[in-house]
């Protein structure tokens, strides 16, 4: 009888003790590549983690993993990631990467081209509500791209 008490203790301590590592093994894995001195990075990456990404940072600048990326310089931003077998080129928003992610098209992955205002990590206190339209572009094998997802402008709000 103590034997059995002893084991199911345990058992116990052993499932509360891995249940952290099995939440961070279901969480998505991003590594992102960036700046260390870029400040909209730094918030796009607590952007996806409050959307429960795990996010590895490489604060040595993203030139090189774009072009290992396969994203078309013109598609450029100021921060590359990969998340599974996609790569993630700027502001793309934490819900298109989960549908990316859901639906895993054939792609190379998605990319939000410069720094449109509004975009998460471009959304803090100093643009003051400011939202310039802006698509999320599917980066196609073949280097071209088609529109993923458009987000609007927020007209009201003037700059």
């Amino acid at each position: 009888m103590q034997r059995r008490l002893i084991l199911q203790t345990i058992a116990g301590l052993t499932a509360v003790a891995a249940s952290p590592w099995l939440v961070a093994q279901t969480r998505p894995q991003v590594e992102v590549w960036k700046d260390p001195n870029c400040g909209c990075c730094k918030d796009w990456v607590v952007h996806l983690e409050a959307n429960g990404f795990e996010v590895k940072v490489n604060d040595s600048g993203n030139a090189a993993a774009r072009t290992r990326l396969r994203i078309p310089e013109k598609m450029g931003s100021c921060h590359t990631a990969k998340v599974g077998d996609y790569a993630l080129e700027g502001h793309v928003p934490a819900r298109e990467i989960q549908r990316l992610l859901k639906e895993k098209p054939k792609a190379i992955g998605l990319a939000v081209p410069g720094m449109p205002v509004g975009s998460p990590g471009m959304d803090t206190a100093p643009y003051r509500g400011r939202v310039d339209a802006y698509d999320v572009l599917l980066v196609l094998e073949d280097g071209g791209s088609r529109v993923y997802k458009s987000y609007p402008s927020n007209p009201s709000v003037k700059s």
